[in-house]
């Protein structure tokens, strides 16, 4: 039996949106190049076709990846969860211990990560150490860039 990916209700509508936009648009688009690139004649030298088929190959990888992605989704809605210990779909406001900083990630399924948006990966090593803790807990975690230590300020099931 496959593994049951972990993924909020936004991301899997991110996912389904994706899926769609490749199906209805990117890989008709693509079979389209792929026609008039054949008709510029000798494909053994025609870079346009070669193109054309390395993105075909490209978007229905990804569309199978993406379909099989959703085939084993459990969709998790944190708005339903509750407590005080730390869980997959919370927000969980942090103090750099070192920096005073202060930020806020949501512990997302690996397929929805965005650090620009300050979702984490529930894989990531930070989110493994957050899971399960409590308010006022300080965690230390080994990250590429060194050890870090965040005291956790809040945790928000929104």
């Amino acid at each position: 039996m496959s593994e049951k990916v972990p993924m909020t209700p936004e991301g899997q509508a991110r996912l389904r949106e994706e899926l769609e936009r490749l199906k209805k648009i990117e890989l008709p688009q693509v079979v389209k190049d792929i026609s008039v690139a054949r008709d510029h004649g000798d494909l053994s030298e025609n870079a346009e076709y070669h193109a054309a088929k390395e993105r075909q190959g490209l978007i229905v990888a990804r569309i199978t990846f993406i379909e099989q992605t959703l085939s084993r989704a459990e969709v998790i809605d944190p708005s339903k969860l509750s407590g005080s210990k730390i869980q997959f779909g919370a927000r969980v406001k942090l103090m750099n211990v070192d920096s005073d900083e202060e930020v806020v990630y949501q512990i997302v399924g690996p397929e929805e990560a965005d650090i620009k948006q300050n979702r984490i990966s529930v894989s990531s090593p930070l989110a493994r150490a957050l899971i399960g803790r409590e308010v006022g807990e300080e965690v230390r975690v080994v990250m590429p860039a060194g050890p870090r230590t965040y005291e956790i300020l809040e945790i928000i099931y929104a």
